[in-house]
């Protein structure tokens, strides 16, 4: 199923801030949209549809009505709405402009998450259609997916897929119904055999576009358990300690002086010459350049 259809059949190519469609992402569309006051027609998504207030004029009210049920919210940034697969929204009216952090999971998202966590698995229709949600992981999850849209990182991938996770087990918890462990899971450790098969692939891939599926399949774990476990073991999650270690690579290439920094860039996996500088400022506090002249 293509995930990129339904924000371009409901909303259209117009209107986008920045997206995710123009980046490597799987398992995950994010679109920041500005919409201004209007009625939009009816819809019906195929994937979960998220959305998160980022900025909003003052007296910003969205109306809609799915379920046959209506909604009224009042905008403020944070505030998230879920309009599951296979629900008919039949009237949304915006009344002032505000931009919405769209993001699309697929509507397999559940079934996959409850088969790897021995939940019971989510069937079609239980995700409720709510609006006027507060929920601060939901919102710290659009945050880090805005950062990164805005920034790609050289964990990207890695990165966008633990959220990914992130998201589904949130509202497989908190916003489904009848979901629960069945405790029948084979919870596999991450014992230091695992991990160092882990930290391994990752020494030997650092220069290649890996996944989170990639590290946890090398653990054999789902990549939701390897996520976790991974994070409680080395006090950080996989794209993180990844990220670090392409800086490192990226300081070894640079002292050693025989590639330019747009070629350092692609050989750490940054998108581009600019990411790659404003990461690695951050990271050391000085640019690419003064770190190579430093080093000679």
């Amino acid at each position: 199923m293509d995930l990129e259809a339904d924000g371009l059949r409901k909303y259209g190519g117009l209107d986008v801030i920045t997206t995710s469609r123009r980046l490597a992402w799987t398992g995950l569309v994010a679109d920041l949209r500005r919409h201004e006051a209007a009625e939009l027609p009816p819809f019906e998504p195929k994937d979960l549809e998220i959305c998160i207030a980022v900025a909003c004029h003052g007296d910003c009210v969205v109306t809609r009505r799915g379920q046959g049920v209506w909604q009224r919210t009042r905008v403020e940034p944070g505030i998230a709405w879920l309009c599951p697969s296979g629900v008919q929204e039949e009237d949304i009216r915006i009344s002032q402009w505000h931009d919405i952090l769209h993001l699309y999971l697929p509507a397999d998202c559940f079934a996959r998450h409850g088969d790897e966590n021995g939940g019971s698995l989510v069937a079609k229709g239980s995700v409720r259609y709510l609006a006027g949600l507060r929920d601060d992981q939901i919102r710290q999850v659009g945050w880090a997916l805005l950062a990164e849209m805005r920034e790609p990182t050289s964990a990207a991938q890695v990165l966008v897929q633990s959220l990914g996770h992130r998201l589904t087990a949130r509202i497989a918890e908190r916003y489904a119904a009848g979901f629960g462990s069945s405790g029948q899971a084979r919870q596999h450790q991450l014992d230091e055999r695992r991990l160092r098969r882990v930290l391994e692939y990752m020494a030997q891939h650092v220069g290649d576009d890996i996944s989170l599926d990639d590290l946890a399949a090398v653990a054999c774990l789902s990549p939701f358990h390897f996520l976790r476990m991974f994070t409680r073991r080395m006090g950080a999650p996989p794209h993180r300690y990844l990220a670090g270690m392409r800086h490192e690579r990226a300081k070894s290439l640079l002292a050693l002086g025989h590639l330019g920094v747009a070629e350092i860039a692609l050989a750490c996996c940054f998108s581009s010459q600019s990411n790659f500088s404003r990461a690695f400022r951050r990271a050391t506090g000085t640019s690419p350049l003064a770190y190579r002249r430093q080093s000679t």
